[in-house]
């Protein structure tokens, strides 16, 4: 799917099968910089987080990186003070490989959590991503980040600086247990341009709050969201900062790397087969509006009356009058797309089959003005179905 993407310069990324996952399914992957790059990240902000977000949060601190290792399978989540060793026995056995320091190693985990890593197969894994990452392989490299996920995800962007091209490619991986501020999702953005490490970090910041902590699939935050940059100035440009000349161009293509894989898992929402926009204008202040967005989108009832086809705008009443926003009930109109549903909080005067053929469409809009302010805010979610279930149960 992916085949004819490369990297950026100075990268090489590899995607294995180490035994985690039956059936010879890819399960290990690896990105790899062939210099040492600035690095920045962003974690969940769950109170349970797993051992490779202890990690990697420590290993950030050196703020230089030469590879992300990943495996998908097992979470590494929960498991103690074994769990901790195995994610350092994993950057170490990478620093070994590749001749680095073990604190220039990031390595994630994403699947069943509680069990111990296998480390009698990812050990060996590790050498064999090396071996295959003497070439690209970008498809191999999201397939073997997938979990639940039905299709990978990458997005790449191109861009001048100096007059010279820069490249940023992203990968991702997400359908389940997705919710601000970020999800049961892994996500890492490369670039061959050179990037100062506090203006990376600030970068990254504002682009997964526009982006991956703006969807939510099913209300679930997990314990080992991260979101990792790289940047190693393979471009032979200078280092950007936000007083650079073309930080505003370089900034615009990182988010929409970050805004496109975003949108990428919300459409691979388990089970889900209808993307939502949640839209809220009028409240009283931006995090009013945030905090009625992201109820309506957390809402299993209107989840499911969307799988449904079932116009149910009470329920989207009921949920912004338990945000937390301030809410005046008589001033609120709610539309589907463009059909009014709710007119100063009472019905309007639609047809109810004209609102179930906005609801029957895959992709829709529900938009909510409160007439209380100039507060904002937006959040991309998807319905509930019976599959949901299925792939939980």
């Amino acid at each position: 799917m992916y085949s004819e993407i490369h990297m950026p310069k100075g990268f090489k990324c590899a995607g294995v099968s180490a035994g985690i996952k039956p059936s010879g399914v890819k399960d290990m992957a690896l990105i790899l910089s062939e210099f040492p790059a600035t690095s920045a990240g962003v974690f969940t902000t769950n109170q349970v987080c797993a051992a490779p977000v202890k990690v990697c949060r420590a290993h950030l601190q050196h703020g230089i990186a030469r590879a992300i290792v990943m495996n998908s399978g097992i979470a590494n989540a929960c498991t103690g003070a074994e769990g901790i060793v195995a994610a350092k026995d994993m950057a170490a056995e990478a620093a070994k490989v590749i001749g680095c320091e073990p604190q220039e190693i990031f390595v994630c985990s994403t699947g069943k959590i509680g069990p111990q890593l296998p480390l009698g197969k990812i050990i060996p894994g590790i050498q064999t991503l090396f071996d295959s990452a003497l070439g690209e392989n970008v498809n191999d490299c999201a397939h073997a980040m997938m979990t639940t996920d039905t299709r990978p995800k990458v997005s790449v962007a191109e861009l001048q600086i100096e007059g010279k091209p820069v490249k940023i490619v992203g990968f991702a991986k997400g359908a389940g247990m997705i919710e601000p501020n970020m999800a049961t999702m892994l996500s890492y953005i490369t670039t061959d341009a050179a990037v100062e490490q506090h203006a990376l970090q600030a970068a990254l910041k504002r682009a997964v709050d526009q982006s991956f902590n703006r969807i939510s699939i099913d209300g679930d935050q997990s314990t080992n969201d991260t979101v990792l940059a790289l940047a190693n100035g393979a471009s032979d440009t200078r280092p950007l900062n936000e007083t650079s000349h073309d930080w505003g161009a370089f900034e615009q293509a990182m988010e929409k790397v970050c805004f496109e894989l975003a949108m990428m898992i919300v459409h691979d929402g388990e089970g889900a087969d209808k993307f939502v926009t949640v839209g809220v204008r009028g409240a009283a202040s931006a995090a009013d509006a945030e905090l009625a967005a992201r109820a309506v989108a957390n809402s299993m009832l209107n989840k499911t009356a969307w799988a449904g086809t079932y116009p149910d705008w009470g329920r989207i009443m009921d949920s912004i009058g338990y945000s937390k926003a301030k809410v005046v009930e008589e001033r609120v109109d709610i539309f589907y797309d463009d059909t009014q549903a709710v007119a100063a909080g009472c019905r309007s005067a639609v047809a109810q089959e004209d609102l179930i053929k906005v609801v029957s469409q895959t992709d829709f809009a529900i938009n909510i003005n409160l007439h209380l302010g100039e507060g904002e805010a937006v959040v991309y979610t998807c319905n509930c179905t019976e599959e949901y279930v299925r792939i939980n149960y």
